[in-house]
């Protein structure tokens, strides 16, 4: 056997290995990836705490770790706590609408061109019994379940994602406690696959642009939902805490935001509120105006050194590839493909013969 088979029949081995491995923890290569993300995220955080506790590793690890843990958990546990005490409400406003019938609004007449036949097709739809549910039949919301079935699949999925989540901070901490070693690891890797000087100009790139989209995507829509939260307030709009839970989660997602206080708009129309209705939805558009033209592009495009339509297509084709996830793997990967745009364009060319 010739020494270039040797090494073909190494690299097929080690490729067969890594394969392996990644099916075994398939099921955990999501929250694998969310604690690699917070890790990034967080790791000056985590500089600052080993300085506090004067070098110990772990104790530093599980100091940052629990904060982690509060700062992320929390916004999510109000959410859902807010959710649960609006359920049995929702749920029977949802019975009461679907089994009588729910009266179109009189200001639906108000509309110009086509309002009163919004109205009729309310009446002849919404507005009959069972109306909601013929009219949601042919979809997949329509196939209706008990609530046994409901709560048994809910409960489920609430369990799944628990044990992500308790899984996805448990590897924070031995990221914390070891990223030191692993980063030298990662680096000797790197160095020697694609060469010291390449993976350099990588390895910078990735923490920069994963910091700079965290803080642009999270720390911008808590803000946005904290904003519109005070807005819900004081236009009296109901479960206004739950209200702004879904506004900041929606406003991580460029263009989500709009889905949440519109919906609260509509809400507040229905309810006959039109001035509340209109200053929520102007407040609504002055915010997310102020965040995507401003502070988004100022925090993420200018930390990964981005044209913002970048930013833009790797947050969007990422979710739309990947999911929730892909809001943060989506910028690193345009970050990457413009640093090998650029990186190309300094290579020397080969000199065409005359």
């Amino acid at each position: 056997m010739t020494e270039s088979q040797r090494d073909l029949l190494g690299a097929c081995f080690s490729l067969a290995i890594i394969l392996f491995a990644l099916f075994v923890t398939q099921r955990f290569l999501l929250p694998l990836l969310w604690a690699v993300i917070l890790c990034i995220a967080t790791w000056p955080l985590y500089r600052r705490a080993l300085a506090v506790f004067k070098g110990h590793p772990i104790l530093a690890a599980a100091a940052v770790t629990v904060l982690a843990a509060v700062v992320f958990v929390t916004p999510l546990a109000v959410g859902v706590t807010q959710a649960a005490r609006q359920a049995p409400a929702l749920a029977e406003l949802v019975a009461t609408a679907n089994t009588q019938g729910l009266a179109a609004p009189e200001w639906l007449h108000r509309i110009p061109m086509g309002g009163d036949a919004i109205y009729k097709w309310w009446e002849a739809t919404i507005g009959q019994p069972h109306g909601l549910a013929h009219l949601l039949q042919d979809g997949s919301v329509g196939r209706m379940q008990n609530a046994s079935e409901v709560l048994k699949r809910v409960g489920s999925g609430l369990m799944h994602r628990a044990i992500d989540v308790v899984f996805a901070f448990v590897c924070l901490f031995f990221f914390y406690k070891d990223g030191a070693a692993l980063q030298r690891q990662t680096n000797a890797l790197g160095a020697h696959l694609i060469g010291e000087t390449r993976w350099m100009l990588y390895s910078l790139k990735v923490p920069v642009a994963v910091r700079a989209t965290v803080n642009g995507l999270v720390l911008v829509g808590m803000a946005e939902g904290v904003l519109l939260g005070i807005g819900y307030q004081i236009a009296g709009v109901p479960s206004a805490v739950l209200w702004a839970a879904v506004t900041g989660i929606l406003a991580i997602i460029p263009f989500g935001a709009p889905v949440a206080f519109g919906a609260v708009a509509a809400l507040l129309l229905y309810q006959g509120a039109a001035s509340a209705a209109i200053a929520i939805a102007v407040l609504g558009m002055v915010v997310l105006f102020v965040a995507d033209h401003f502070v988004r592009p100022k925090m993420i495009g200018s930390a990964t050194q981005l044209p913002f339509i970048a930013v833009l297509l790797g947050i969007l084709g990422g979710v739309e590839t990947l999911g929730l996830i892909g809001l943060f793997v989506g910028p690193v990967a345009m970050t990457l493909f413009v640093t090998l745009w650029h990186e190309e364009k300094r290579l020397p060319h080969p000199v065409r013969p005359t």
